[in-house]
């Protein structure tokens, strides 16, 4: 495989990839306050069948292209030589690792506005199941994480890099050794939302064994792809045969089928591709010049030799820090804020800084804190999020509870509680 290729491998966490994370129709995943509810099959330590029931509640909607972005920004994080929930990028870096952006394209284009988009709409999801398999413990537990946040310059026309944080149990459970799988994230660009989701469950459950023999229609077609509970079967079969017949196209699946059983209960079948005769190497050999430091470095005028050292020589998050602290300091105070120069005040702050004589400057501090808050939700957005959380997990006395209404799955506004009241009585 390419060293191309390599740069633009895709994570899939394993248990997520098992369901659609929201609707597919536009429409009904683009409402805010949408509560997305799945469930999927899995077998216990006995071999017997069971279900997870799942609710994730995006307050800005969800779409399913973002999810892209989801499984790029994981694998880009873990190529990383020390690879930590936090995790420092240009969204111009990040384009072009996925590949979405080539060298020549300049900033403020679609795609950065799209990228932006998704990365707010995926920092305010929450997520939530009462069997989702923890792999650091090796057992089904009830879970409620987030996927990231992140911290972005005021002025959009900042050269600052953004400080993503992934959660903490997120990301736990992702770096877990039986908590992710590698794709080809080349392949995955070039399929439809639903036919994403279908190559990425084959990954999984087809680099272990040569077949899938019946998975219920209705479970692939809803449950996995997202696609609507009320089509009908010959609409649903139609849908999902296009979705086998561009992974069998592409080499991922060897052949695929729906057949039916008894009148009105249809089954699919998938049989494993010679894509899984490939195997993946995660990180190639990475150089400085692959970090998402170097870029920035260069940007304050360090060669490419200097810029190569000081990223082997400290900490990705430390170097991190410093660099947002010195193109802060150019954006805001120019250049007469430097005695010297800004690539002495960065050599000079992050020697001492790593010895423990330094510390950020207030300034910085506070720039930092007034651009968190302009990401917090809202307070109808609060709200809603306090109501679920109330429901699904039980009553917190310093929640504000309030009667706000839900979009569902089907994107009528309902009463949340109506929505909800089926959840609350499995205590998930």
């Amino acid at each position: 495989m390419s060293t191309e290729s390599r740069k633009t491998t895709g994570i899939g966490q394993l248990s997520l990839v098992e369901h659609a994370l929201c609707p597919l129709d536009p429409k009904l995943s683009l409402v805010k306050n949408l509560a997305f509810d799945c469930k999927y099959s899995y077998s216990d330590a006995s071999g017997s069948r069971l279900s997870s029931n799942v609710s994730v509640f995006c307050p800005l909607g969800l779409s399913a292209s973002d999810e892209l972005y989801l499984w790029g920004m994981l694998a880009l994080t873990l190529r990383q030589p020390d690879p930590k929930p936090s995790f420092y990028a240009t969204p111009h870096w990040c384009l072009r690792q996925l590949q979405i952006i080539n060298q020549s394209n300049k900033r403020g284009g679609r795609q950065y506005q799209q990228f932006a988009d998704a990365m707010q709409r995926l920092s305010a999801i929450t997520y939530m199941s009462d069997a989702f398999y923890d792999p650091v413990r090796q057992e089904h537990r009830k879970v409620r994480f987030h996927f990231l946040s992140y911290s972005l310059p005021a002025d959009s026309d900042s050269s600052r890099a953004w400080h993503f944080q992934w959660d903490p149990l997120f990301f736990q459970m992702v770096v877990a050794v039986a908590g992710q799988f590698r794709f080809d994230l080349t392949i995955y660009r070039e399929l439809d939302a639903a036919s994403r989701r279908l190559f990425l469950f084959a990954t999984k459950v087809l680099s272990r064994r040569s077949e899938v023999r019946a998975l219920a229609l209705e479970q692939v077609a809803t449950d996995l792809l997202g696609f609507s509970p009320t089509l009908a079967n010959f609409e649903a079969k139609a849908k999902v045969k296009k979705c086998i017949a561009k992974l069998v196209n592409l080499q991922v699946l060897s052949e695929g089928e729906i057949f039916r059983t008894s009148p009105g209960k249809f089954f699919v079948r998938l049989k494993r591709g010679a894509y899984f005769n490939t195997k993946f190497d995660l990180r190639g050999s990475l150089t400085p010049s692959d970090s998402p430091l170097f870029e920035p470095l260069v940007a304050i005028g360090f060669s490419d030799d200097s810029a190569s050292l000081l990223i082997r020589r400290y900490q990705s998050d430390l170097l991190s820090e410093w660099i947002d602290i010195t193109q802060a300091a150019i954006e805001r105070f120019g250049l007469s804020y430097f005695h010297k120069s800004p690539m002495a005040f960065l050599v000079d702050s992050v020697s001492k800084a790593s010895k423990g004589n330094r510390t950020a400057p207030d300034w910085w501090q506070e720039m930092r804190r007034a651009e968190n808050r302009r990401h917090e939700m809202n307070e109808e957005t609060r709200g809603v999020f306090s109501r679920i959380r109330q429901e699904l997990f039980g009553a917190d006395e310093s929640d504000e509870v309030v009667e706000p209404s839900r979009t569902s799955t089907k994107g009528t506004l309902v009463s949340l509680a109506d929505v909800l009241s089926a959840k609350s009585s499995s205590s998930l």
